[in-house]
């Protein structure tokens, strides 16, 4: 069968994004990591399906799968993509959406100008929640003799501070925390530049993906822990290699990601 698709990017972080309302293909049926790859495939970080849910209390299903097609719990640039996509293609009226995730429903808020507003919930710094093999939970840890927060933002990050990220050979070192042992989902692993107190750089290494060249969840995290630490003020904006997410978050409450999510291509592929 041909495969309908909507090639989609939030800042970089680029996404194939498939309508599944009618219950057509069984993701089983797609070989992800034969499409994600950017010279035999279609490339691309995630696929996210649309699918119908069963609950009165939300919009939409959201799946994301990462390129080495392993099922996640969430993504705040797909997130965005996937508002977009769903208004534009008038599969709904609505511009403020509940989605259902693995890790629970979001809220999706649509603005103007392709720009969307994801409400990512409350951090969890519970290391059996995110999930983490630590005995305590600390605001800092030190893995590999490096020190590094860690929470989840839905999905599981390690937030690492550095003088400067630009040169930074971040491969290695992201490797060796989610080859460490203490991470049996995997963990993201973000790095971290503080310019001003309100505003970072940040690069980050993600499980089943590699570097990206934008990370919501990771933006979101790294700006948690910076708060958390009063290193940053309520209001970031993060600057990702791939252009700017700005994050607001206080301390015990939840997070806000604002950013753009744009159309790239259609296409269609045989599965």
């Amino acid at each position: 069968m041909r495969l309908n698709f909507t090639k989609m990017h939030g800042l970089g972080n680029d996404f194939i994004v498939i309508n599944n309302l009618n219950d057509a293909f069984n993701e089983n049926s797609i070989n992800i990591p034969k499409l994600a790859n950017r010279h035999t495939g279609i490339g691309f970080d995630q696929l996210l399906i649309v699918e119908s849910s069963k609950r009165a209390d939300v919009d939409f299903k959201y799946r994301i799968f990462n390129a080495d097609g392993q099922e996640v719990q969430q993504c705040g640039n797909g997130a965005r993509c996937f508002a977009l996509y769903v208004f534009e293609k008038k599969l709904t009226s609505k511009k403020r959406l509940n989605v259902e995730t693995l890790n629970g429903a979001i809220e999706l808020i649509i603005n103007d100008a392709s720009s969307v507003t994801v409400n990512m919930g409350k951090p969890e710094f519970m290391p059996s929640k995110i999930p983490a093999k630590l005995d305590n939970q600390l605001k800092k840890y030190s893995i590999n003799d490096t020190e590094m927060g860690i929470l989840s933002m839905g999905n599981p990050h390690a937030v690492i501070l550095s003088n400067n990220i630009a040169n930074l050979e971040i491969d290695k070192k992201a490797e060796d925390i989610q080859n460490s042992g203490y991470f049996p989902e995997g963990i993201n692993v973000g790095f971290m530049q503080i310019n001003s107190y309100s505003n970072i750089s940040l690069r980050v290494f993600e499980r089943g993906v590699g570097e990206t060249q934008a990370c919501g969840t990771g933006a979101c995290a790294a700006v948690v822990f910076g708060v958390e630490n009063d290193l940053l003020s309520n209001k970031v904006r993060v600057s990702l290699p791939g252009g700017d997410l700005d994050i607001n978050y206080e301390k015990g409450s939840k997070v806000f990601m604002t950013g753009p999510a744009e159309f790239v291509f259609e296409g269609s592929v045989e599965i």
